[in-house]
């Protein structure tokens, strides 16, 4: 069964992720549970003032929470580990701006992230061969089929749902993966 994701539409909250450092702490704590600033500033190169910064703006914005204290460190740890869904509140254009904000960066570190990979490996070992894809596709759709697409493009992973929390699950010479899509019109037709 899917992990339940949340979606956020408020503007301050999604704006505080609008930082490529705050994606990073929040990918790391999604994918090891619990980190301290000094375990974060070695994951990320970054200095551990920096990351405890970071950190406090997640939580004000309520991504992480503290976790149990182990002696004397202070952990952190996601308060949705299901995922997040981020999307503009209908009406509302201080969200849909901050959506843009966060869409922009995601859009940018996602095709950069590609670039590397693929500037990277020529050649792939055969058990790999046909494992990437770089796809665009254009269609005529109704706003309810388009409805659809998105609610099954974003079902697409559900079937790897809890290997990414507990290793056990994943099967021999399983690597991690990446999706990334988008799914919109390219104008709103006028209502007559």
């Amino acid at each position: 069964m899917a992990e339940e994701q949340r979606t956020i539409t408020d503007p301050a909250r999604i704006r505080a992720l609008a930082h490529p450092l705050r994606l990073d702490l929040l990918a790391h704590l999604d994918e090891v549970g619990e980190a301290t600033a000094t375990e974060c500033a070695r994951t990320t190169g970054e200095t551990v003032a920096n990351c405890s910064f970071h950190l406090r703006s997640l939580a004000k914005a309520g991504f992480i929470e503290p976790a149990e204290p182990r002696g004397r460190e202070r952990p952190w740890r996601p308060v949705d580990r299901g995922g997040r869904r981020l999307d503009f509140e209908p009406g509302d254009p201080a969200s849909a701006r901050a959506v843009e904000e966060l869409a922009s960066l995601s859009v940018a570190r996602e095709a950069d992230r590609v670039r590397a990979f693929l500037s990277s490996t020529h050649d792939l070992p055969e058990q790999w061969e046909g494992t990437v894809t770089v796809t665009t596709s254009s269609f005529w759709a109704t706003a309810e089929e388009m409805r659809e697409l998105v609610d099954t493009v974003a079902a697409l992973t559900d079937r790897f749902a809890g290997r990414h929390h507990d290793p056990a699950l994943r099967p021999p010479g399983a690597t991690r993966g990446r999706l990334f899509a988008t799914v919109n019109p390219d104008e709103i037709p006028s209502e007559d």
